[in-house]
């Protein structure tokens, strides 16, 4: 499970809140069905990897892994081989040896993690462990995480403020917004059905494009040009003057017939294989670019207008005063 939102929205609350670091004004916490809400941390079998990694200095890298085994009373026998066991399966047997100023951030983390898998706890916490980490490593690190969670079945709550962590990691992604849940469900449902317009413009890489249209008989009008909605969205928006426009970067095309959305192209991101055209449509004001993922290589230049046609199939479509969403 990965807690998602913007910085503030209270993921790390939420985290310490399980661990038993802050104290909860009502309601349980329940861990394999036993209530632990009045217990102490260290009574909940609860691991935490924090993104700091937290790890003893003045400790080798096996110590720190076996610490939390050798004050609970483990002998030194079995500590010494649940180390090499744990070690081996963070690709750790090498390093044993080495303190943690010898290690590199990536190291780290999973000496970090170690320490955690080797209690061998009932959940695992996680607030933000790759925060530190160049984009290279985060991306290997993270699938490390992700199969090293398979790998062990033992449940795990992942914060982070980066939606394609959470995307990419997440069974199931829940999204907080200044202390309350927004939505909860798998990454394809949140990027497909999302609840409201905050889940919309947040879940997704870009962003998706929020444009307040005009509506007349089930159909919107962007930019003077007149779409009409799918027959469920518009069913479920009639009488509304105007609705909230939700449409994905790749729900466009370039048109052929010389209709559709006229784009003033402000910049072009070449990809590789896709390209990102942002630009303003005439005759709209707009708090900030449109987005649209065209397929290939592009030769558009900076101040040149093309025009764009909108897959209103697969429009997301809000209600602009309250934000949620029709279904």
């Amino acid at each position: 499970m990965v807690l998602v939102g913007p910085s503030g929205s209270g993921k790390s609350t939420a985290l310490r809140m399980l661990a038993g670091l802050e104290d909860i004004d009502g309601g349980e916490i329940l861990v394999a069905g036993e209530d632990v809400t009045l217990k102490p941390p260290k009574d909940r079998d609860i691991a935490m990897v924090f993104q700091n990694y937290a790890l003893y200095p003045h400790m080798s890298v096996a110590e720190n892994m076996g610490f939390a085994l050798k004050i609970s009373g483990v002998s030194k026998a079995e500590r010494d081989e649940r180390v090499r066991e744990t070690a081996r399966l963070l690709e750790l047997d090498t390093l044993l040896e080495r303190k943690p100023k010898a290690l590199s951030g990536g190291q780290r983390q999973r000496v970090a993690m170690g320490r955690a898998i080797i209690r061998e706890p009932r959940v695992f916490l996680m607030d933000e462990p790759l925060s530190n980490l160049d984009a290279m490593l985060r991306v290997e690190t993270r699938a490390n995480i992700a199969a090293l969670q398979a790998r062990l079945g033992t449940t795990t709550i992942y914060v982070t403020h980066d939606q394609v962590e959470a995307m990419t990691m997440g069974h199931r992604v829940a999204v907080l917004r200044d202390g309350s849940l927004q939505q909860v469900d798998t990454p394809r449902n949140l990027y497909e059905r999302p609840c409201n317009v905050f889940v919309a413009g947040f879940i997704g890489s870009p962003s998706m494009n929020l444009l307040t249209a005009k509506l007349t008989d089930g159909a919107v009008t962007i930019g003077g040009v007149v779409s009409p909605l799918p027959g469920k969205l518009a069913d479920g928006s009639r009488g509304m003057p105007s609705v909230i426009i939700g449409l994905r970067p790749e729900a466009f095309a370039v048109s052929t017939d010389g209709g559709g959305l006229p784009l003033v192209v402000s910049l072009v991101e070449e990809l590789g294989a896709d390209t990102y055209v942002y630009g303003s449509i005439e005759g709209t004001s707009m708090d900030k670019p449109l987005i649209a993922r065209l397929e290939g290589r592009s030769t558009l230049r900076i101040g040149e207008t093309i025009r764009l046609r909108a897959k209103m199939q697969e429009a997301h479509v809000f209600d602009p005063e309250t934000g949620r969403a029709i279904l």
